[in-house]
C-alpha cells in the first residue's frame, strides 16, 4: 500500500515509520524546509548552541514504552525544568513550593504549616470553581494569584481570566516541600543531538520517502491507499466553515556574551511586562559549554492566517466549531486526523508519540481485517 501522510513532525514520523516497518510506502510531504515541526532544533551559526527554533520542548513521560521509543532513535541527557519567575521586584522558583511560600510571604513555614496557612489565604467561599480566576482565588488566595498567575494568563490568552474555565487550571501546581521540578514524570531529558536529529533517524527507512517545501494538494490523495493528515483540521476542509482559534507565539531574539539569567526559562508575571517569558537556549543543554547564549522573548496573541499556531484556544465558540468539522471528518473517508492540529488539542510530545503508535497500530490491524480507518483514533472532544 501506498501511504501518504502529511506533515514530517512526530506524529507523521512515528506512524510513517511503523507502517514503514510493516511493508508499507510512505510518502512524508511538509510545506516547511525541514523536518520535526514545531520541536525542530538546530544549531546556532555563531555560538553553536542548540536553538530550539519554535520555542523550548522538554521530553517528560510516564509512559515506559514511549521513553524507550525515543530512546531508540537518540541518546537522551538528564534535563529537568526548573523555572523561576520575576514578579513584583523579585525572583521566585516555579511551580509554587515552600520556598516560594516561605519568600513571597517572608515566613519559615514547616509543610504543614505551609498547607494551613495558604488554606487561610486562598476564598473558602468558591466551592464550585467555574472559572480560571476562581480556581486560582480558591486555591492560593489573592495575593499569590495576582503575582504568578493573573498578569501571566493574561498575556499568554489574550483575555481575562474571569474569561477562561477553571479546567485550564486543572492541577494547580502547589508543592508543600522544596521541590522545584517543573514536571513530576519518571522520565525526563533531553535528545543530546537535538529533536531534529532524533526525528531525522525515525525518517531513516528505505520504504519511507521526504519531500520539504511541499504543500499538500487534494491530487496527492489520488495515488494513496490512505491520507494521514497532521495539518490543521479546519485547513483540510479550506476553512470553509471558518477558522478554529490559536494563539501563536512571536519570538525577538537577542543574543548576549556569557550567562544572561542563568536558567533555561525566566517567566514575567507583571503585567506591564509585554512578555510571557524569556528562554535561554544554551540551558536547555547543560552537558555542553558556550561562551555565548542565544535568547528569545516570547510574546504571545491571536494567531492570524499564515502564523504558525501553537496553542488552541477551545472556548465555547471554538468548541461549537470543532463539533462541525469533526463531523465532517468523520463523513470523509480515506483520510485520519492526527496530533496537535489535526485533533485541535494541546499535546506533550509524549502523548503525540503514544497516540501515533495507537494509530499506526489500529491501521496495520483494520487494513488486515479489511476493516476501514476512523477519522480519529484520538477523540478531538
Amino acid at each position: 500500500m501506498m501511504i501518504l501522510l502529511v506533515g514530517a513532525g512526530l506524529s507523521g514520523a512515528v506512524i510513517g515509520r511503523q507502517l514503514a516497518e510493516a511493508g508499507h510506502d510512505c510518502r512524508i510531504i511538509d510545506a516547511r524546509p525541514h523536518i520535526a515541526g514545531n520541536c525542530h532544533t538546530e544549531r546556532d551559526a555563531d555560538s553553536g548552541v542548540m536553538m530550539h527554533v519554535y520555542g523550548p520542548h522538554i521530553f517528560h513521560t510516564d509512559d515506559q514504552q514511549v521513553w524507550d521509543y525515543v530512546n531508540g532513535f537518540a541518546t537522551f541527557m538528564p534535563f529537568q525544568n526548573r523555572v523561576k519567575t520575576t514578579t513584583q521586584g523579585a525572583v521566585y522558583s516555579l511551580p509554587i513550593n515552600l520556598l516560594t511560600i516561605n519568600q513571597f510571604f517572608g515566613q519559615t513555614l514547616r509543610p504543614d504549616e505551609a498547607r494551613a496557612f495558604v488554606e487561610a489565604k486562598a476564598d473558602t467561599s468558591i466551592t464550585d470553581p467555574q472559572t480560571f480566576e476562581e480556581q486560582a482565588l480558591r486555591f492560593v488566595g489573592p495575593e499569590m494569584y495576582r503575582a504568578f498567575f493573573k498578569g501571566y494568563t493574561e498575556k499568554q490568552w489574550g483575555c481575562s481570566p474571569t474569561e477562561l474555565p477553571a479546567s485550564i487550571l486543572k492541577r494547580l501546581p502547589v508543592r508543600f516541600n522544596y521541590d522545584d521540578n517543573y514536571f513530576f514524570h519518571r522520565f525526563q531529558g533531553m535528545p543530546k543531538d537535538g529533536y531534529t536529529a532524533m526525528v531525522q533517524a525515525i525518517l531513516d527507512h528505505p520504504r519511507i520517502s521526504v519531500e520539504l517545501n511541499t504543500p499538500y494538494t487534494p491530487e496527492m490523495a489520488e495515488d494513496a491507499d490512505h491520507v494521514f493528515w497532521s495539518g490543521s483540521l479546519d485547513g483540510y476542509f479550506d476553512y470553509c466553515l471558518g477558522r478554529l482559534g490559536y494563539r501563536t507565539l512571536d519570538f525577538e531574539r537577542f543574543d548576549y556574551q556569557g550567562d544572561y539569567q542563568g536558567c533555561a526559562v525566566m517567566n514575567y508575571g507583571d503585567p506591564e511586562v509585554p512578555y510571557t517569558r524569556i528562554t535561554e537556549h544554551k540551558h536547555f543543554s547543560p552537558w555542553e559549554a558556550h561562551e555565548g547564549s542565544v535568547c528569545y522573548r516570547e510574546f504571545s496573541r491571536l494567531a492570524e492566517p499564515g502564523d504558525t499556531p501553537y496553542y488552541p484556544i477551545r472556548l465555547v465558540q471554538e468548541k461549537a466549531l470543532l463539533a462541525d468539522y469533526v463531523q465532517m471528518a468523520r463523513n470523509t473517508a480515506g483520510v485520519t486526523f492526527v496530533g496537535r492540529l489535526g485533533t485541535y488539542r494541546y499535546l506533550d510530545m509524549d502523548v503525540t508519540i503514544r497516540e501515533a503508535l495507537d494509530t499506526a497500530r489500529s491501521f496495520l490491524t483494520r487494513t488486515a481485517e479489511g476493516q476501514p480507518m476512523p477519522a480519529f483514533v484520538a477523540d478531538p472532544s
